[in-house]
């Protein structure tokens, strides 16, 4: 199953980024014609992240620190629906801590073109995302055009 958010290996560590693998893993099984409403994939998303059900992982979730990057850090994500793992060159905080410019360097570059016909890679990118770390722009399939997770921070 492709799951936007996190990357495989990665669980969900807020509460919309839950949401979000919830809403694709419906629609995911729904192509394979297994139908289960959005809030049985809330509760499949609980125990998949090691909770009893979705009231005590949205109780959990809420505990946790807000998205916070700095310059070193080692982020992963999906940039135009692209998996990436790359490093943060430059964050500044706008909206009065709402949402970051950030600067991000792809360990390898990333295919921003869905044609076959062509490719048009990028490596370094300057996005907006919120206090999330997800873009408020969007894909026209309404696909974040960034979502970043922290991996590592590079400074202890």
């Amino acid at each position: 199953m492709s799951l936007q958010s996190p990357l495989p290996g990665e669980m969900p560590r807020t509460i919309s980024q839950a949401k979000q693998r919830a809403k694709i893993m419906r629609k995911d099984l729904f192509s394979r014609g297994i139908k289960i409403s959005y809030s049985q994939a809330l509760e499949r998303v609980a125990a998949e992240i090691g909770y009893r059900d979705w009231n005590t992982a949205v109780a959990r979730l809420s505990n946790e620190p807000p998205f916070r990057i700095q310059v070193g850090d080692t982020v992963s994500g999906t940039y135009l629906k692209q998996p990436f793992t790359g490093q943060v060159l430059a964050v500044r905080e706008i909206g009065g801590g709402s949402h970051f410019e950030v600067t991000l360097h792809f360990d390898e570059p990333v295919d921003v073109v869905s044609f076959d016909s062509f490719s048009a890679f990028r490596q370094r990118v300057n996005v907006t995302v919120d206090d999330t770390g997800v873009s408020p722009s969007k894909t026209s399939d309404g696909e974040p055009h960034m979502v970043i997770w922290p991996l590592a921070s590079a400074v202890a």
